[in-house]
């Protein structure tokens, strides 16, 4: 895959990915102004926080890490990746099967574990029904997950992309029908997420069925190659574990502090669109492209595909981080700020968007390193790394919370996503060329930083021009819509002005072809 159609792979998942957060959006939206930050929205948020933390493991994070560059060289090497693939599928869905029938005898445990605040209140009782019936959706998801990672080993990468935008259609749908009809809106909610799963993993099914891959349900077996497998995804589920000890310490925190629970998740939303967009499209394209490219002994086009990422990733994700810092509060209030969600939810969760922000880079750069090491079926340094980073969130999570409140929570992330990022890097330096970003990235990255700067002047500026409009309903929408305007012309016109990004590059990635 040439840069230019590794470009124009970001694209489509980043674009499909887009989409899919818009949705959330608009799902988050509703459910603010339904439930706002009360017992409810908060019982139901960390019951679908169980399924997608046990996801990591699965789905697309420590099982796909290590799935997806052993698939991806027999498929380079001309060897049964279908047969591997089945193989797969199958020893995942008995693990899977086995730790939904456990989950659901354990669940009172795992709420505790994810939230102790709620012992003592109505949100234990529901967050436990919730949790009952929304934990299967780890079995559909990470399926789903599975058959995705076929999909982009091959290039295809449409369908995968688009799978999440049912997620969130279905709960849009399940919201609006719970309105309409009455319906309890938490029980609603967490019964829309098997149904969503099982819609996801019927879409990507069938795609990769066209794709000549018809993975069907068989008998497990441990032969040769799904050790390997193991042995390999031992140490990346170990380092997932890690990332999910750190969700946990953010949600105990959170969970000892009314409401706290409720405004880390919208700003979580916030945060993740560009991080969506941007990340999950950088690790879904370069990981299966880098271990093509290292079993063919390309070092110069792994390079070029690892600085392309980085530089992708940093264009986009730089000023999106300037704009989560200066407009939190205007961002929150206009898409959040009504029925039960008031003023004192606004404040809280724009703090919590601004401090996300500070570590959106991080974030991002993640996706661009640790596929250096998987594709090189390297999962203990990330291990390591992960385990340090984890020190660091708990430090400052738990350590800060006293003098500073469940805003300590959101600075344990950013920490601990900065000090990952560094480990990263230092441990990609013995990689060789491929381990190495490019001149181009080099010269670029500092011009990017500095038009991100100027477009964050421009945004302070127009926001403090704008304030009235901003808090007038009937025009808030639009002053947002101008702000989001000019903070985009802004940062484009600085970027060509100073050479961070040429014009004809996107035009470039746009007309290619796959």
């Amino acid at each position: 895959m040439q840069p230019i159609r590794l470009v124009k792979g970001f694209m489509t998942v980043g674009g499909w990915t887009f989409a899919s957060r818009i949705l959330g959006f608009a799902r988050d939206i509703l459910i603010a102004r339904t439930l706002g930050a009360g017992p409810v929205a908060e019982a139901f948020l960390v019951a679908f926080t169980l399924p997608n933390m046990f996801r990591r493991f699965f789905g697309e994070g420590a099982f796909n890490m290590a799935f997806i560059p052993m698939f991806s060289k027999r498929l380079e090497a001309g060897e049964d990746a279908a047969g591997f693939a089945r193989e797969a599928m199958a020893g995942l869905a008995t693990v899977l099967i086995v730790l939904t029938v456990v989950a659901l005898a354990a669940m009172p445990w795992l709420v505790l574990a994810l939230a102790g605040g709620f012992a003592v209140d109505e949100r234990f009782a529901l967050a436990v029904g919730y949790g009952r019936i929304a934990f299967p959706y780890i079995l559909f998801i990470s399926l789903a997950a599975l058959l995705s990672g076929v999909l982009n080993a091959t290039g295809r990468f449409a369908a995968a992309a688009a799978a999440p935008v049912l997620l969130n259609v279905i709960f849009i749908s399940a919201l609006v029908g719970a309105g309409a009809l009455g319906w309890p809106v938490g029980d609603t909610l967490a019964w829309a997420v098997p149904v969503a799963g099982i819609a996801q993993l019927a879409l990507v099914w069938q795609a990769a069925a066209r794709a000549g891959f018809r993975l069907v349900p068989s008998r497990p077996r441990l032969s040769p190659e799904m050790r390997r497998l193991a042995v390999i995804a031992g140490p990346a589920m170990l380092a997932g574990g890690v990332v999910q000890v750190n969700l946990i310490i953010g949600r105990q925190v959170a969970s000892f502090f009314d409401g706290a629970v409720a405004w880390l998740s919208y700003a979580d939303r916030l945060y993740q669109l560009p991080l969506g967009v941007v990340g999950i499209a950088i690790g879904v394209v370069l990981l299966p492209d880098l271990s093509r490219r290292l079993k063919a002994g390309d070092a110069a086009g792994g390079q070029a595909s690892f600085s392309r990422a980085a530089e992708f990733g940093m264009a986009l994700t730089v000023p999106a981080a300037v704009a989560l810092v200066v407009i939190a509060w205007p961002l929150t209030s206009v898409l959040f700020e009504r029925g039960a969600f008031g003023p004192a939810d606004t404040a809280a969760t724009a703090l919590a968007v601004a401090v996300y922000g500070a570590g959106l880079p991080a974030f991002v750069l993640q996706k661009v390193l640790q596929p250096l090491y998987f594709a090189r079926e390297d999962t203990r340094s990330p291990f390591r790394y992960a385990v340090v980073a984890m020190v660091v969130n708990a430090v400052v999570a738990v350590g800060l919370a006293p003098a500073l409140g469940f805003i300590a929570a959101a600075l344990g992330t950013t920490a601990a996503g900065w000090a990952m990022v560094w480990l990263l890097w230092r441990g990609s330096r013995g990689m060789g060329a491929a381990g190495r970003a490019d001149a181009r990235f080099r010269a670029r990255l500092p011009r990017i930083v500095a038009a991100s700067a100027l477009m964050g002047a421009v945004l302070w500026g127009v926001a403090l021009a704008l304030a009235p409009m901003l808090v007038a309903p009937g025009l808030r929408y639009l002053a947002l819509a101008l702000l989001v305007v000019a903070g985009m012309a802004a940062y484009f016109g600085a970027g060509v002005a100073l050479g961070a990004f040429r014009p004809a590059e996107f035009r470039a990635a746009l007309s290619r072809q796959r």
